[in-house]
C-alpha cells in the first residue's frame, strides 16, 4: 500500500464520524451499519499496512519546525492494528448494548473520531503533529462522557481539566526538547538524559502517563465508570488510551532518550509504577460496584507496564509492552461483561447480584478468563507478562518485585470476591428473570477472552511477532518467549494465587458473605482510617487542587470586596463629608469670606517667608 494509506486510516474514520452527526437519529440502523463498516475499513487499512515501513511528509508553513509527517514502522502499525480490532469489537458490542438509548448517535461519532485522533497520534512523526491528535482525543473523551446522563459534566470536566494540566506539562516537554534537539522529528530526536534532557524526558512522560492512566493522575476514571456510557470504559480507559500513553512513554525510553537502568529518570518511572500497582488495587480491592471495582484494577495494571519500561532492561520493557496489549485485552473484555450484567440484570452494585452464572453462563465462562489472565494465572496472556516485569523489576531490587507480586495477591482477592458475589451463590429472586446477553455482544467477550487464551498458551506469537520486534538491537539477542525461565519466580506467582484463594476462602467464612471475604483488610487497624480518608476524597490531587483553588477564590473575594468597600463605602462617605463640611463653610456671610481670604494671604505670606530665609 503507498504512503496515502496512512492518510486513509485517519481520514475514514473521521468522515465516518462526522457523516455519523449528519444521519436522523431516527436512521438507526444506517448509523450502526455506518459506524459498523468505518471500523471493518479500519481494520482491513491496518492489516494492508502491518507490518510495513512507510513515511510521508508535506512541510507546513510557519517554521518552528512544523512537518505534516507520517511514519508507519512496526510499532505503530501493530498497535494501528490492535486499536481497529478494539473499536470494531465495541462498536459491534454496542449495536446491541446502546439500543433504545438516547445519544447513541453521539456516542458512534465520538467513537469513530477517538479512533481517527489515536490513528494519528499513533502516526505522527512530528512532535507538533503529535499534540494536535493528542489535544483532540481529549476533546473526544470530553464527549462520550458528557453523554453519559445529566450528572455526567463534573466527571467530564474533572478529567478535561486534569488532561490539559498534564498535556500543557507535555507542550513544555516539547518545547525544550525542540530547543535541545533542533527538530521536531520524533525519529530524529536522540537526546541524553542529563539535567535538562532528563526535565523534557519528565515533562513529555507526564503526558504519556496521564493518557494511560497512572497515579496520581487517575481519579476521574473510576468517576467515568459510573457516569459514562460503559462501552466508553471498554473502549478508551482500558484500551485505547492505555495504548496510545504507553506507545509514547516507550518512544521516549527507546527512540526519543536514551534511557538507561542507570538514570534517576527510571528510578523515577518504577517508583511510579510500583506506587500505582498498590495503591490502585488496594482501592480496588474494597469496591462495591462491579464497573468501580474494574476501574481501579485499569489503573493498577498500568503500574505495571510503567515499571517494566522504567526498568530499562530487555525483560522488563518486553514485559511491559506485552502486558500492555494484554491489559487492553482482558480489561476490555471485564468491562463488556460489566456491560452484559449491568443491561440483562439492571445495576451493577454487587449486593444487588448473586447466582448470575445459571441465566448468563456464557458471560460468566468470559468473565473467569479475563479475571483469572488479569490475576496472572497460567497459562493465560496476563501471567506470561506479569512474569516478565517480575524478572525484570527483579533486576533492579527486590523491593520493586515484592510490591509487584503483592499487587498480583490483591488482584486475585478482589476478582474471586467480585466473581464470587456477581456470579455465583444463590440466584437473587429479582434476578430469576434475567437472560443470557445478545449474541452481538457475546462476540466481542468470547473474541477477546479467546485472544488472552491464545497469547497465553501460544505467546511466541505475539513476542516473536508483535512485542519483541520492537525493541530492535536493545533485545540483546534475548527470545523470551515460552514458559518463564525462572521456576523460583513462577513457584512464589502460585503462592500468591493460593494465598488469595485461601484469604478468599477465610474471609467469606468468618462474615458469611463473599462481599465480606476482604473485610479484614478494609477494617485493618491503620488501613481503615487510611481508607476511610481514601474513599472521602482527601488523597485526590485533583480535589486538593479543587480545594486549594476555591480557598484561594475565598480570599481573592474577600479582597475584592475590600477594596470595594474602600473605594464604595470609605471614600464615598469621606467625600460626603468633606462636601458637608465644605457646605457648611459657604453660607453667604461676607464676614467669613473676608476672615477666610486673610488667613489665605497670611499662610502665602508665611510659605513665602520661609522660601525667602
Amino acid at each position: 500500500m503507498s504512503a496515502y494509506g496512512l492518510l486513509a486510516i485517519i481520514a475514514v474514520p473521521t468522515a465516518a464520524g462526522v457523516l455519523t452527526l449528519s444521519v436522523p437519529r431516527s436512521a438507526k440502523a444506517w448509523i450502526k451499519f455506518l459506524a459498523l463498516a468505518a471500523t471493518v475499513a479500519d481494520v482491513l487499512l491496518a492489516i494492508e499496512l502491518f507490518p510495513g515501513q512507510l513515511w510521508y511528509s508535506v512541510p507546513w508553513a510557519g517554521g518552528y519546525g512544523m512537518v505534516f509527517a507520517l511514519r508507519l514502522y512496526h510499532f505503530s502499525a501493530f498497535l494501528l492494528l490492535a486499536t481497529g480490532v478494539f473499536a470494531l469489537l465495541v462498536t459491534l458490542y454496542c449495536t446491541a448494548f446502546l439500543e433504545g438509548r438516547q445519544l447513541s448517535k453521539q456516542f458512534y461519532a465520538f467513537l469513530l473520531l477517538s479512533l481517527a485522533m489515536v490513528n494519528g497520534a499513533l502516526l505522527a512523526d512530528n512532535l507538533g503533529l503529535l499534540l494536535f491528535f493528542w489535544e483532540a482525543s481529549a476533546l473526544t473523551l470530553f464527549g462520550m462522557i458528557i453523554i453519559g446522563h445529566p450528572g455526567a459534566y463534573r466527571t467530564a470536566v474533572k478529567a478535561l481539566i486534569i488532561t490539559g494540566v498534564t498535556d500543557l506539562c507535555m507542550m513544555f516537554g516539547i518545547g525544550m526538547a525542540y530547543h535541545l534537539s533542533g527538530t521536531m522529528g520524533i525519529s530524529q530526536i536522540s537526546l541524553p538524559l542529563d539535567r535538562m534532557g532528563s526535565i523534557a524526558f519528565l515533562l513529555i512522560a507526564t503526558g504519556a502517563l496521564s493518557k494511560a492512566g497512572c497515579m496520581p493522575f487517575h481519579s476521574w476514571i473510576p468517576d467515568a465508570a459510573l457516569d459514562a456510557p460503559l462501552p466508553f470504559m471498554a473502549f478508551l480507559p482500558a484500551a485505547l488510551e492505555k495504548l496510545l500513553g504507553i506507545y509514547l512513554l516507550a518512544r521516549l525510553c527507546l527512540d526519543m532518550f536514551r534511557l538507561t537502568a542507570g538514570a534517576w529518570v527510571s528510578t523515577v518511572l518504577m517508583v511510579t509504577g510500583a506506587a500505582t500497582i498498590l495503591l490502585a488495587v488496594a482501592m480496588a480491592l474494597i469496591q462495591k460496584d462491579y464497573k468501580r471495582l474494574l476501574s481501579y484494577h485499569a489503573v493498577s495494571q498500568v503500574g505495571y507496564m510503567v515499571l517494566g519500561i522504567g526498568t530499562a532492561t530487555p525483560v522488563g520493557i518486553v514485559g511491559g509492552l506485552f502486558h500492555m496489549i494484554n491489559h487492553a485485552l482482558y480489561k476490555s473484555c471485564l468491562f463488556l461483561t460489566a456491560g452484559s450484567v449491568e443491561r440483562q440484570a439492571g445495576t451493577t452494585e454487587l449486593s444487588k447480584l448473586g447466582g448470575l452464572a445459571r441465566r448468563m453462563p456464557a458471560t460468566m465462562s468470559c468473565f473467569v478468563v479475563a479475571a483469572a489472565a488479569i490475576s496472572g494465572t497460567p497459562p493465560l496472556n496476563g501471567f506470561f507478562s506479569k512474569e516478565l516485569v517480575y524478572a525484570g523489576a527483579l533486576e533492579r531490587h527486590w523491593a520493586y518485585y515484592a510490591v509487584a507480586l503483592l499487587g498480583s495477591f490483591l488482584t486475585a482477592a478482589s476478582f474471586l470476591k467480585l466473581g464470587h458475589a456477581a456470579y455465583f451463590g444463590d440466584l437473587r429472586r429479582e434476578q430469576a428473570a434475567v437472560k443470557e446477553a445478545p449474541a452481538a455482544m457475546l462476540a466481542p467477550m468470547i473474541t477477546i477472552a479467546g485472544f488472552c487464551i491464545l497469547f497465553g498458551v501460544y505467546n511466541s506469537l505475539p513476542l516473536r511477532s508483535l512485542i519483541q520486534p520492537i525493541l530492535g538491537v536493545r533485545l540483546e539477542g534475548h527470545d523470551f518467549s515460552g514458559f518463564p525461565h525462572s521456576a523460583l519466580l513462577v513457584t512464589l506467582t502460585m503462592i500468591s494465587l493460593g494465598a488469595a484463594c485461601l484469604n478468599h476462602a477465610w474471609g467469606v467464612r468468618r462474615t458469611g458473605a463473599s462481599l465480606g471475604a476482604v473485610d479484614h483488610i478494609h477494617h485493618a487497624p491503620v488501613l481503615s482510617q487510611v481508607y476511610r480518608m481514601a474513599e472521602q476524597r482527601y488523597f485526590d490531587p485533583y480535589e486538593i487542587a479543587l480545594n486549594f483553588v476555591t480557598a484561594y477564590a475565598k480570599v481573592a473575594f474577600a479582597v475584592d470586596r475590600g477594596v470595594d468597600s474602600v473605594y464604595e463605602v470609605v471614600v464615598v462617605r469621606l467625600n460626603r463629608a468633606l462636601t458637608r463640611g465644605f457646605c457648611e463653610l459657604q453660607n453667604g456671610s461676607y464676614p467669613t469670606y473676608v476672615l477666610w481670604s486673610l488667613i489665605g494671604a497670611i499662610a502665602v505670606i508665611i510659605a513665602s517667608l520661609d522660601g525667602f530665609y
